[in-house]
């Protein structure tokens, strides 16, 4: 009676919730074709708030029993395709293959998986969630939904008909469903299988790790020692390619343990969704009212951030330039499920790389997806063989697709070969990366190639007092650049802003930083300026978090400003012999930056005095590479003047202001419309 209680609850709730409907239109395909198959599969969209609400035993089955709820639905099809005629072909109800699809799991500790937390479940045979990040995933191949087997007695009744089906289940394997030893429940001879009625399904393998271990990928440790492991996630047909490396996602599925070279717990996905985080609401108190103090001014509040950014690594006023430029890379990344366009590479020229070092793997750590590379990994996809002796080849995402709209820091140039630096350079300039497969090395009949979007930002620095520079005779350059011989001039040019770092610049006084590090030495959780205890670390988490959601819009004023400035600019740095130094992504990285700028300040217009700021980043960092032009600006024009007090800071707005009508008199001059530029320009 409990067993037909359940089956007319099944069918009640098929008929309401449409299932019914769709179960109908799906028989009248395998009508249509005329073709007999051993096994007839449907996918029934299953919310168990619903079903517990009509029936709470079979509600219980679905969540905790999920193999013997659909062995229900199984049987409530199974009439209904007989006392409807939906399927003519179709004689046994083994032949019908159930899958239930849920929509959502109870919100409730025990049916999260946590994959920090052992031991971990995997012989209850239910459904849980788990959310994580896929690192690893494999190419598509083929495994068996279901095959008809006869008994080889011809004598037998059972050697004909549908009577012995086998189908797959979630964690059974391709023996368990296909072997040569199963006998005749009648007369216990040996089963063979009929192969032109098996029927064949896509299948794929990634591996998952939990948002906690990236801490392992952040450079960071507050000494507490702690270990991850990846869970494999088998996707299976409507599942297949519906993941992506680098994204993070949250999938129901049954835990279960695979049997390899080693024990392994996998998990069988019966739907995923893709994580979107939570947008932070706002900023802290402090900052709130820093924006309020500053409101009069278009400078003052980035000017003030920088200043105070990561005190707890350097003095504030100190690396002011390279703090600015760190923020705005920073608020052009992204946790949101969208294409990130807007990247802002960093390379910095330092001679002090442990500073520079400890400031950046500081940053990194402001966002989630901030990933420092180890250098005994790869940067980029590898391949290998999987490991479950499926065929499949198994692509290991690398710490660039691990960053996805994120910072990828990856340390010294000088510490990575030719080759990564070559492959790099091609990462940066297409914002993709290749792989290619080898059909002949994989055991494949073709060679196959897969295309990855890189949607992060690289951070890098190079030593100007390394040994092997030190020794290298150094060519003539001109005004203003830097010699950068012993990088390939084609990755400097790939990365979007080029930032001195010397620290006996009067940019960077050398004593605040010397007295800084020994009072870190004797106190290093010590809070050492009034700056470090009124803006934290979480605040800056929280204005980071809230400013690089917001959604700005470029002012006409702006747009023209920097149209006319790139238009400039490549004009008066185009000759005869090497044309245009200015690449085709330079005007995206001043877009990039004018908007960085303008989130930085909390809002959704562009203006002018944006477009001014990354302008003079942007010639700064043209200087560096190329030597000095018309518009000459200076290496400090951002900061010109140390940041003492509200005096100061008058005084850079007056200077910022004189260099916007330099600007906009170059624009004059060189820019679109004027006599000296070319019609064909």
């Amino acid at each position: 009676m409990s067993n037909l209680k359940m089956k007319e609850a099944a069918l009640i709730y098929l008929d309401r919730s449409g299932g019914l409907q769709k179960f109908i239109d799906n028989c009248k395909s395998y009508s249509d074709s005329k073709q007999s198959y051993a096994v007839y599969r449907f996918s029934i969209l299953v919310n168990p708030s619903d079903i517990i609400e009509l029936d709470a035993e079979l509600g219980n089955h679905i969540l905790h029993q999920p193999l013997k709820a659909a062995q229900v639905f199984q049987s409530v099809c199974f009439i209904a395709v007989k006392t409807l005629s939906l399927i003519e072909q179709l004689q046994t109800e083994a032949q019908i293959n159930i899958l239930l699809k849920l929509t959502h799991l109870p919100p409730l500790p025990s049916y999260s998986l946590d994959l920090c937390e052992f031991p971990l479940d995997y012989t209850s045979q239910r459904f849980y969630m788990m959310q994580g990040i896929v690192i690893a995933m494999t190419t598509v191949t083929k495994y068996t939904q279901g095959a008809r087997f006869l008994c080889s007695d011809e004598a037998c009744p059972l050697s004909k008909g549908f009577q012995y089906i086998r189908v797959h289940v979630p964690g059974a394997t391709e023996s368990a469903t296909i072997r040569n030893d199963f006998l005749c429940n009648l007369c216990s001879s040996s089963l063979q299988e009929d192969r032109k009625f098996r029927v064949l399904g896509d299948k794929q393998i990634v591996e998952i790790i939990t948002t906690k271990a990236l801490r392992a990928f952040q450079g960071y440790s507050n000494n507490q020692p702690f270990r991850f492991q990846s869970l494999t996630v088998f996707l299976r047909d409507e599942l297949v390619n519906e993941m992506n490396i680098g994204n993070e996602y949250k999938i129901i599925g049954i835990p279960t343990c695979v049997k390899t070279s080693q024990t392994a717990l996998c998990i069988e996905a019966n739907s995923i969704t893709f994580f979107n985080p939570k947008v932070p609401s706002g900023i802290s108190d402090n900052f709130r009212c820093l924006l309020s103090l500053t409101s009069s001014s278009y400078w003052k509040f980035t000017a003030i951030l920088a200043n105070i950014f990561a005190s707890q690594i350097v003095p504030p006023g100190t690396y002011n330039l390279l703090k600015l430029c760190l923020l705005m890379s920073l608020v052009q990344t992204s946790d949101r499920n969208k294409e990130l366009e807007d990247c802002l590479d960093l390379l910095i020229i330092t001679s002090d790389i442990l500073l520079v070092d400890r400031l950046l793997n500081f940053s990194i750590n402001l966002v989630p997806r901030g990933i420092r590379h180890p250098v005994s990994t790869e940067i980029f996809p590898t391949l290998s063989r999987n490991k479950y002796g499926t065929g499949a080849v198994s692509i290991q995402g690398g710490s660039a697709l691990l960053a996805k709209g994120g910072i990828c820091f990856i340390g010294d140039l000088a510490s990575h070969k030719k080759d990564k630096l070559e492959q790099l350079q091609s990462a940066v300039e297409s914002r993709s990366i290749t792989v290619y497969i080898s059909g002949k090395k994989f055991g494949d009949d073709m060679d196959q190639q897969m295309t990855f979007p890189v949607q992060c930002s690289f951070w890098s620095f190079v030593d100007m007092d390394s040994s092997s520079r030190r020794n290298v005779q150094k060519t003539n350059t001109l005004i203003g650049q830097m010699d950068c011989s012993l990088i390939p001039a084609n990755l400097i040019e790939a990365f979007g802003l080029l930032i001195n770092c010397n620290e006996s610049s009067p940019c960077h006084p050398l004593l605040p930083t010397v007295q800084h590090t020994l009072k870190k030495a004797i106190d290093p959780e010590g809070l050492l300026y009034v700056a470090s205890k009124q803006f934290t670390t979480e605040d800056f988490e929280k204005l980071l978090a809230f400013a690089k959601n917001l959604n700005v819009e470029f002012s006409l004023e702006a747009e023209r400003m920097i149209h006319g400035y790139y238009l400039a600019s490549r004009r008066i740095r185009t000759d005869s012999i090497c044309g245009s130094k200015l690449s085709a992504s330079a005007l995206k990285y001043l877009v990039s930056l004018s908007e960085a700028h303008a989130r930085l300040n909390l809002r959704n217009k562009v203006l002018k005095e944006d477009v001014l700021i990354a302008a003079l980043l942007f010639e700064t960092s043209l200087t560096l590479k190329y030597g000095a032009a018309v518009l000459c600006v200076a290496p400090n024009a951002v900061f010109p003047f140390e940041l003492y007090n509200e005096e100061y800071l008058e005084q850079r707005d007056i200077y910022l202001t004189q260099c916007q009508q330099q600007l906009q008199q170059f624009i004059a001059t060189y820019g679109p419309g004027t006599a000296i530029f070319a019609s064909d320009e």
